[in-house]
């Protein structure tokens, strides 16, 4: 499955969903408005975008994701890294690691991922 691309705004609100979830939607307008600023409308229009784009549903103003914060974080990814990157996962990890000093157990976390990638190949 295709996860429909979500723009910036449209994820700070599944931010909101994902985390209240199932949610009513007049829940949504109140915690859009507390959390983003957002008027009631504004609301409504990213609720019913996403819910035509397939990335949630709302059933008797009742709302809930049909993806998932990982699906989205993933996919996401693989675009920046096809973009940026042409689809190299080393050429992203130098550029990532350049700029930023690595912890001694984030090198350990990234050489167990390795680990077990070599496992599983």
């Amino acid at each position: 499955m295709e996860i429909p691309k979500i723009f910036e705004s449209e994820y700070r609100f599944c931010l909101i969903l994902w985390e209240y979830e199932p949610v009513s939607s007049g829940t949504l307008v109140q915690l859009c408005r507390e959390k983003l600023d957002w008027k009631p409308t504004t609301t409504y229009t990213v609720i019913k975008r996403l819910s035509e784009r397939g990335v949630l549903k709302n059933e008797n103003s009742v709302v809930t994701s049909l993806v998932s914060k990982e699906q989205v974080q993933a996919a996401e990814m693989d675009e920046m890294m096809e973009k940026t990157f042409e689809g190299s996962l080393p050429a992203f990890l130098t550029a990532f690691a350049k700029n930023r000093k690595l912890s001694e157990k984030e090198i350990d976390e990234v050489q167990a991922m390795i680990d077990r990638f070599r496992e599983e190949g």
